[in-house]
Formats: structure tokens, C-alpha cells, sequence
């Protein structure tokens, strides 16, 4: 696995690839993950969002995973983590765990002071928040119903 950082042509498909891949997210929240590129690479810096891609050694085309994190407009120092992603083959072997900690030393590294991470309070996203709260991730707030009847919005937070 290599760490790049910047983007490169292509990588809207990848990081749809990679976000439908994983099974996990509805058609919408994959067009949002591609949106947050497609801004990054028509406005630069202006748009906000910072990436860590995980790049396969053995085809550096395809992307084993990735994060998308930035500054939230209007704070000093508060960050949001937009998107973490890790292909199926690559799940369970720690990608995941040391994507979330290199987004947190870049963004730490950039006078970020916390990170905020949102998610759905779904039973189907335990798994999800058991990783950010072994992470060191604590629940801030709880939004009912918030994507849904029945579905809440989860904040979790980490102070950097």
C-alpha cells in the first residue's frame, strides 16, 4: 500500500468503484463521495477537503482505500472526517485504522484540535461506531430520525 495524497485523473471512478465496492452505501451517499473529488479537483484547496488514498502496490491503479476529511467552515480548529472507505479484499487488516490515523495527523499537522465524525444510528453501522469508539471516538450528539424515520444521525467526536 502507498499513501498519495493529491488527486489524479481517474479518481472519481476510483472512489466510486471503491465506495459501491464495499456494499455498504446507498447509491446517493456514492454520488456525494464522487461530488466531494469533483469539487476538490475543479476549486483546489478553496473546496475544502483534504484526501489520504491508499494505493495497491501491485496496480497503482487501483485504490485499496480511502478518507476524505476537512476544516468545518466558520471554526478555528474543528475538523470533519467526510468519508473513509476500504475495498472488501483490504477490509479487516487494519487499512481502515491506519487511513483515520493519518487523516488525523494531517489534519492535526493543519491546527485542527478535533475531529467530528457522523454516521447513521442504524443497527447495520455498530460495527461502524465500535471502530471509531476504539478509535477513541466518543458520541457527542445523537440527531433522531435525522436520515429517517428510524434512522438517527450519530456524531462522534475526537479531541486531536
Amino acid at each position: 500500500m502507498k499513501w498519495r495524497y493529491g488527486l489524479r485523473a481517474g479518481d472519481e471512478m476510483a472512489v466510486r468503484r471503491l465506495v459501491t465496492d464495499t456494499g455498504f452505501f446507498s447509491p446517493d451517499e456514492v454520488l456525494i463521495a464522487v461530488e466531494l473529488v469533483e469539487q476538490s479537483r475543479g476549486r483546489g484547496v478553496a473546496a475544502g477537503y483534504d484526501f489520504v488514498f491508499a494505493d495497491s502496490m501491485e496496480n497503482p491503479a487501483e485504490l485499496n482505500g480511502y478518507a476524505c476529511f476537512g476544516m468545518i467552515a466558520g471554526t478555528v480548529s474543528s475538523y470533519d472526517l467526510y468519508w473513509i472507505a476500504v475495498s472488501r479484499r483490504c477490509q479487516g487488516k487494519g487499512l481502515g485504522r491506519e487511513l483515520l490515523l493519518e487523516s488525523e495527523k494531517r489534519a492535526r499537522a493543519a491546527g485542527a484540535a478535533c475531529m467530528y465524525v457522523d454516521t447513521s444510528g442504524r443497527d447495520q453501522y455498530e460495527p461502524t461506531r465500535a471502530f471509531y469508539r476504539k478509535m477513541g471516538y466518543g458520541v457527542e450528539a445523537v440527531l433522531r430520525d435525522f436520515y429517517a424515520p428510524g434512522d438517527d444521525k450519530v456524531v462522534l467526536a475526537k479531541r486531536l
